[in-house]
């Protein structure tokens, strides 16, 4: 069973979104009823604790790691090394894929159990192990669904949330010989049947991190299903990898960043399983790995981390309640933003990540409203940095030839009082449901709403006979 690929066409977003509109309308009840969901469980949950000081301590805690990345990474780097732990520094996918190239060949790996990683769907491992020879399984239940689909997340909690009940049943009946009116239930312990043996023979488990605490070295991880626990522990050997930017400075830490996340994400006070990993199992110990080894991954968070407005984004901790309370997400679902990381999260951190020429137009998939600063447990200002790359897009020349033109003309015209006085009076007559559909800067926005019907006299007008 090999992995995804994901996508990597942010270029395609348009067409991509019109295209599940129109031809997968189900996908937005799907999507919508799940992210509602989600995010009533969240507002219920934020209500039961002081939520507004909680995520003020988590924004400055997360600024403060930020501020002293370099020194926290290294007292991480010592902290797990003393740990019993190898640590490794990828500056690229590449990095990444030499090294688990490097261990597969050393211990002669056959079988990975993978528990859900994000960063791992950015880093393409699947594919990569795939062509090693080495038989990939994914393991969160909701991964191992669109794994058997062949399909990358479309959300980073719920990466399934875009599939039905029906959609499920008909895969599993298929795949799995379940009955086609199974309960969730029933799919789930065939699920888990089938994963039991992919526990037991695997080699290696991969893993990624929700948070490092660099004092401790501990990686902590957090999950609803039990399958983090079996994968980081039943196979000989537990790769971790890492975003650079998910250390806290002290153990501490964790305990409100674990209950602040599962609040955020999925409405719980702290996920059902935490898992709390520092090292490989010691001499008295009778489980637990061979060999851990935990890879800090860049990726292009270094590009990001130095952008004076953008590296607020790295404050994310993968909640994914930006993408649940979104007016645009909901309608698509994540696979039309083309990326690993979709909603608003993705469109703030893929131009750093990826480049602004490849990320575009994902920060225009906005309709800047705010709400994703509203629920956001580490108060990133999201809206604040769509702005930042759509002023940055101007500035570097890669907004269109229309819109520079369009931009040029009314900057020149409303220097002008008398001209704009006219082009204004001419624009309330224009017949608009005509005109703007047939016009390339106004007929996406006309497809979905009617043009408002001109007032009886102008601004201008009213202005003056208030003056008079």
């Amino acid at each position: 069973m090999s992995g995804n690929s994901s996508m990597f066409r942010p270029a395609s977003y348009r067409e991509a979104s019109a295209r599940t509109l129109r031809d997968t309308p189900e996908v937005r009840d799907s999507v919508g009823s799940a992210t509602r969901t989600f995010d009533a469980l969240r507002t219920k949950a934020y209500a039961e604790v002081d939520s507004d000081r909680w995520r003020d301590w988590a924004q400055d805690v997360k600024a403060h790691a930020l501020t002293n990345l370099d020194e926290y990474l290294e007292q991480a780097e010592q902290s797990l090394v003393a740990n019993g732990a190898h640590v490794h520094w990828a500056s690229s996918a590449d990095d990444v894929r030499r090294l688990l190239e490097a261990i597969v060949v050393e211990h002669k790996v056959r079988t990975v159990v993978k528990a859900k990683s994000m960063l791992s769907e950015e880093l393409e491992v699947n594919a990569y192990l795939d062509t090693l020879g080495v038989r990939s399984v994914e393991t969160d239940l909701g991964e191992y669904i669109i794994q058997l689909l062949g399909e990358p997340p479309s959300h980073i909690v719920g990466p399934a949330i875009h599939r039905s009940l029906e959609d499920c049943r008909a895969l599993f009946h298929e795949q799995l010989g379940t009955p086609m009116d199974a309960d969730p239930d029933e799919l789930a312990a065939a699920a888990r049947a089938a994963l039991r043996g992919d526990f037991l023979a695997a080699d290696l488990g991969i893993s990624g991190g929700n948070f490092v605490a660099a004092d401790t070295g501990t990686i902590a991880l957090i999950e609803n299903e039990g399958n983090i626990r079996l994968t980081t522990s039943v196979p000989r050997i537990h790769v971790a990898l890492v975003g650079i930017e998910k250390i806290v400075p002290r153990f501490e830490d964790l305990a409100g960043f674990l209950q602040l996340t599962a609040r955020a994400a999925t409405g719980q006070p702290i996920g059902l399983f935490v898992s709390l990993i520092q090292g490989p199992r010691t001499a008295d110990e009778i489980d637990g790995p061979e060999e851990v080894h935990v890879v800090f991954v860049d990726n292009g968070r270094t590009a990001l981390y130095e952008d004076d407005t953008a590296w607020e984004a790295l404050r994310c901790v993968r909640c994914g309640a930006c993408l649940n309370i979104c007016p645009v997400y909901r309608q698509t679902g994540g696979h039309a933003y083309g990326w690993t990381y979709s909603g608003p999260i993705g469109a703030i951190i893929a131009p750093g990540l990826l480049g602004l020429d490849r990320a575009l137009p994902l920060p225009h998939a906005s309709s800047l409203c705010g709400a994703c600063v509203d629920v956001c447990p580490v108060r990133i200002p999201i809206p604040e940095l769509l702005v930042h790359w759509r002023e940055r897009t101007v500035e570097e020349g890669r907004n269109s030839a229309g819109e520079r033109l369009a931009m040029r003309s009314y900057a020149e015209l409303a220097e002008r009082p008398n001209a704009f006085s006219k082009a204004g009076e001419a624009l309330r007559w224009t017949p608009w449901r005509a005109v703007g559909k047939a016009l390339p800067v106004l007929s996406g926005w006309m497809q979905e709403r009617e043009a408002p019907s001109p007032s009886p006299k102008s601004f201008r007008d009213l202005w003056r006979e208030g003056i008079e």
